[in-house]
């Protein structure tokens, strides 16, 4: 099994669902396979994380991201 450094968890709920968690989640996969992020970090998909007003939730190294995109999330990594 592979060590990762980072984790990046994506809000799975009912809202963030709505709000394109799962497109979003993809992306993020598709960004963290890249060459730049090979074996870096490992994504994990979260039940609510009650932040529902801010879909989609992402955290990433402790640090909570609101209204999430992939830019956004580049920008943390």
């Amino acid at each position: 099994m592979a060590n990762y450094r980072r984790f990046i968890f994506v809000c799975n709920g009912s809202d963030c669902k709505k709000e394109g968690c799962k497109k979003l989640q993809g992306e993020i996969k598709e960004l963290v396979n890249s060459q730049d992020y090979k074996g870096k970090f490992k994504v994990i998909k979260t039940k609510c994380m009650d932040f529902c007003k801010s879909a989609p939730v992402v955290i990433v190294e402790n640090g909570l991201v609101k209204k999430a995109d992939i830019n956004s999330l580049k920008r943390k990594l």
